[in-house]
């Protein structure tokens, strides 16, 4: 693959392509406080989640060659849909390397879509290296979750969507953020906004990397969470330079900051929003990031655990009647 930079530029021709194919997802006045903004509603793409943008930009790139050899990608589920979407549209094959923990929900979309899924034990196994044997095996172009140039811009076409929803760039972007794909595009999108990137208590991989200047992993020891989408092991050096003086680092959100999220989109929004998806959202809520009237909140995933999000939502409603929420922090502990 030839070496390449993504640009602001490659961002608007994304969200050109996407545009041709999907609609705006909706633009959702919340009240935080005292104040209104806005939540841009992901869950409701094809695949539950903003990953199609990226997975779709990549694919229609590919030249004839590569999309003849397949595509590889590596998940823990909504990258995984996301490519399986658009390869099974354009008539490309596609391999996805997804963790033995995964949702069951993401692994039955992922094949329901008609990918190849392999599994690899998560944390002994690296998902790259399995990846990259799958390749040298058998073929194919790698389609990376984060580290991709042309599925960092697809991501980005949220931001060029959101500033025709408003008719104005929106004050500050808050964003989910895993391996940081989404907070490079949205940088580059929104040049003239604020960035900020929320990750899971522990697992701020992103937030450690623009604090120290250079590529930090995930700790042995690293907690659990909720937010399976959001458990990378590194950055790539790409989303770093990209994110570099431009997005705001050190927010973190706990499970149980998430959970309340959940339960806020469900009662206000009426949306099914996963752990990993909610985390900009508990970010705001616990008022860790500043809001104005300007401000957009990216809800980036739903494709929850029905299980678990049930024992979320009725914890909530426990909660009401004076019971404690123990049962959800049992319940949903991995």
């Amino acid at each position: 693959m030839t070496e390449r930079f993504p640009t602001h530029d490659g961002v608007v021709a994304a969200a050109q392509a996407i545009a041709a194919i999907l609609p705006p997802t909706p633009l959702l006045p919340v009240t935080i406080g005292s104040v209104q903004v806005w939540a841009k509603a992901e869950v409701l793409q094809p695949i539950g989640a903003f990953k199609i943008r990226g997975a779709w930009w990549r694919l229609i790139s590919l030249s004839d060659e590569e999309r003849a050899g397949g595509v590889v990608a590596v998940s823990s589920g909504n990258h995984a849909q996301g490519v399986a979407w658009a390869a099974r549209r354009l008539g490309i094959k596609a391999t996805i390397v997804m963790p033995h923990d995964a949702p069951e929900v993401k692994l039955a979309n992922t094949r329901a879509l008609g990918a190849d899924v392999v599994l690899y034990q998560r944390p002994q196994e690296d998902r790259d290296a399995v990846a990259a044997q799958l390749i040298a095996q058998h073929g194919g172009t790698l389609v990376h979750a984060f580290g991709d140039p042309w599925v960092i811009e697809g991501q980005g076409s949220a931001a060029i969507e959101i500033a025709a929803q408003l008719g104005r760039a929106p004050s500050r972007i808050i964003t989910c953020c895993g391996g940081g794909g989404l907070a490079a595009g949205l940088a580059l999108g929104a040049p003239d906004s604020a960035i900020h990137p929320v990750e899971p208590l522990g697992w701020d991989m992103v937030g450690q990397a623009m604090a120290a200047g250079e590529l930090v992993h995930a700790a042995p020891d690293a907690p659990q969470t909720i937010c399976d989408a959001l458990q990378p092991n590194v950055t790539k050096p790409i989303n770093l330079a990209l994110l570099s003086g431009r997005a705001h680092p050190g927010v973190t959100v706990t499970d149980d900051e998430v959970r309340t999220a959940q339960r806020f989109a469900f009662n206000t929004l009426r949306l099914v929003v996963e752990p990993g998806g909610a985390a900009a959202l508990a970010a705001a809520l616990a008022g860790k990031v500043p809001v104005d009237e300007g401000t957009v909140i990216m809800l980036t995933g739903g494709n929850a655990d029905p299980a678990a999000y049930a024992a979320t939502i009725a914890a909530g409603e426990a909660g009401r009647d004076g019971t404690a929420d123990r049962h959800t922090r049992d319940t949903q502990r991995p």
